[in-house]
């Protein structure tokens, strides 16, 4: 796909403009400069154009080594993929020393480059696209990405770069692919990608695992905590399967978020975890399981999403044996609410195990959408309420009739009969762990609903 890339000063609007373009807020926008690290890619569309948007982290000097070099290397990467750079500035603080530097900086790139004065809300930045021509990159274009301005001339300086294939012949044509509901082939669902966020305190190696998976340096990784802002999203394939991975920021307590910007990271990982289908929880083998990480887990299962655990650093556990008895006993004892979560022994600096933790992700998923028939449920029900009836409750026994599996994702079942709210808890625990049991749905959650009524099917 035809593949855009912005850049330009820390503070000047990229981000905002990234999300103009993709339609959403896909990336953090904050006053702090510096709020993008990593790059960040979605689908966009201006006009009839459909491309690749790719949001960069603000160019600025930095010692090597640096935090700021790292990012600064991120974006060359992202030049280097773009067929179109748009350097962004601001309108309304005019050209500045660096502003001109960077642009040397991008002649050196080899791509076309279109300038965008942003910030040029009514007649500001005016004074700023004058200066702008000295740049010697040809005339630049004045928008206001907060409010939309000035977006048709950007279509217009980006059209003469771009592909047929980019290229929409009707745009009543994309609306009707987009329109809800428009996807009606059943063999579309298992071809979708699994939608994976990857998640856990911060510096346990997340990002680092990422990298290993798509087998290249698409994330920054360092010994500084909380590099991670955005939640980056990459597709990929592997095995056989399309994957799109969310590399997410650390969470950590609440009580230690004090941070604006840090508490928008906090909310864009669990709308992240919200979104997948798939949680990778990574924790660090040094100090396993924590009771931040459990607070991780826990968000995942009242999610309904498939929980794997990845510990990794396994390389530098001394007594691998022992380690391994205590994580089981512990995952046991505190999420005893999905037996037999998947856990994977991983190194992600080495590589190791992440063929094993990959097929753990596709088992888990497809545990997830498990569909079962509904006479071997019923069958099965009578011979669970057989074995073990119900207790008696103020000398009446609540009467379970009938089951279905009403939805996937995760496996939920509805109980039909008479007096079920006086089903005591310890009695749907006993159902959950026969259904994981019976029908092979360890490591997922299982919902209950009870529906008070009378079975339909049967004649009175």
């Amino acid at each position: 796909m035809f593949r855009v890339a912005i850049v330009g000063r820390p503070n000047v609007g990229k981000s905002t403009l990234f999300n103009r373009l993709v339609g959403r807020r896909k990336a953090l926008v904050h006053d702090t400069p510096g709020v993008t690290r990593d790059r960040r890619e979605a689908e966009a569309q201006l006009g009839d154009l459909i491309f690749t948007a790719i949001d960069t982290a603000g160019l600025d000097e930095a010692p090597a080594r640096s935090l700021a070099a790292r990012m600064h290397d991120q974006t060359g990467r992202a030049l280097a993929d773009a067929d179109v750079i748009l350097f962004v500035f601001d309108g309304r603080a005019g050209v500045t020393g660096h502003d001109r530097h960077f642009a040397n900086w991008l002649r050196r790139a080899g791509r076309p480059i279109v300038v965008v004065a942003n910030k040029c809300e009514g007649r500001a930045g005016q004074s700023g696209i004058a200066e702008a021509a000295g740049l010697g990159l040809g005339e630049a274009i004045g928008i206001s990405a907060e409010h939309g301005e000035g977006l048709a001339d950007l279509h217009a300086a980006l059209r003469p770069y771009a592909p047929e294939d980019a290229i929409l012949p009707h745009q009543e044509a994309r609306e009707e692919q987009t329109a809800p509901g428009a996807d009606s082939d059943p063999g579309a669902e298992a071809e979708r990608a699994i939608r994976v966020a990857v998640v856990g305190r911060p510096n346990v190696g997340k990002s680092t695992l990422v990298n290993r998976l798509v087998g290249e340096e698409r994330l920054l990784t360092g010994a500084e905590p909380g590099i991670t802002r955005d939640a980056i999203e990459i597709p990929w394939t592997s095995q056989g399967r399309n994957f799109v991975l969310v590399d997410t920021a650390g969470l950590r307590k609440k009580a230690r978020i004090e941070d604006r910007l840090e508490r928008l990271s906090t909310a864009e990982t669990i709308q992240a975890v919200r979104e997948a289908q798939v949680a990778i929880l990574v924790l660090d083998a040094t100090a396993m399981l924590e009771k931040q990480d459990l607070s991780i887990a826990r968000l995942v299962i009242e999610e309904g999403r498939v929980l794997v655990l990845a510990i990794n650093k396994w390389d530098l556990v001394d007594d691998p044996a022992a380690a391994a008895r205590k994580l089981k006993d512990r995952v046991e004892r505190s999420l005893a609410q999905v037996p037999g979560v998947a856990t994977v022994m991983v190194s992600a600096l080495h590589g190791r195990k992440l063929d094993a933790l990959v097929r753990a992700v596709v088992e888990g998923f497809e545990t997830w959408n498990t569909r079962l028939p509904t006479p071997p449920l019923n069958r099965w029900l009578e011979g669970m309420t057989e074995s073990h009836p119900p207790p008696l409750v103020r000398g009446r026994r609540p009467r379970l009739r009938f089951m279905r599996q009403v939805a996937t994702r995760p496996p939920t079942f509805a109980i039909f009969g008479a007096k079920l709210t006086t089903l005591p808890d310890d009695y749907l625990r006993y159902l959950t762990n026969g259904l994981r049991e019976t029908f092979k749905l360890r490591g997922t959650v299982i919902r209950i609903v009870l529906r008070q009524t009378e079975n339909p099917y049967v004649d009175e």
